[in-house]
This record gives C-alpha cells, structure tokens and sequence, in this order.
C-alpha cells in the first residue's frame, strides 16, 4: 500500500464506521451482523478521534478539517443520544 493511497478523509470515515458499529447502526463487517450497543467502544473512537483533531490542528486542508469536525459533532451526539437509550430515528 503506497503512502498515498488512504486520504486522512478516508482514514476519519474508517474511524466513524467503526463507531457506528459500536452503536449497532451498521453490521459488522465479517458477520454481517449487527452488534450489541458497546458505548465503551464508540466512546473509544470518539477519543481517538477527538486525539487526531487535537493533534492534526493547523495541518489539514479547509476540508479535512469540516469532516472532521462535523464527525466528531455527529458521533458526539449519537453518543448522547444512545447513552439516554435512544433509538435512531432514520437509519444510516
């Protein structure tokens, strides 16, 4: 795999589909399944991601930078929503 071959944005999505799994929003990717709530795993990739944003500050393009932070509102939101024993109203 060449150094350019995953964008930071593809590496952000990556992130944020794994969250979604923890939230049971999307299957897994081997079973085809979808998961339990693991809120301790979403809350994991919510840290990891908010750790990159902190970390990457002053270095991404205008772009990089919006779908970061609109990830990190989306999955904070969702998380809050889930912590309260939310469903979601319209599927991913």
């Amino acid at each position: 795999m060449s150094e350019s071959s995953l964008s930071f944005t593809a590496f952000v999505l990556s992130l944020t589909s794994t969250a979604a799994i923890h939230f049971g929003d999307l299957p897994d990717p081997v079973s085809g399944k979808r998961g339990e709530l693991n809120l301790d795993g979403a809350a994991q990739m919510i840290e990891i991601l908010s750790l990159l944003d902190q970390k990457t500050r002053g270095n991404l393009t205008a772009g990089e930078r919006e779908v970061l932070a609109q990830v990190l509102y989306d999955l904070r939101m969702r998380f809050v929503e889930a912590s309260r024993g939310g469903k979601r109203i319209v599927e991913p």
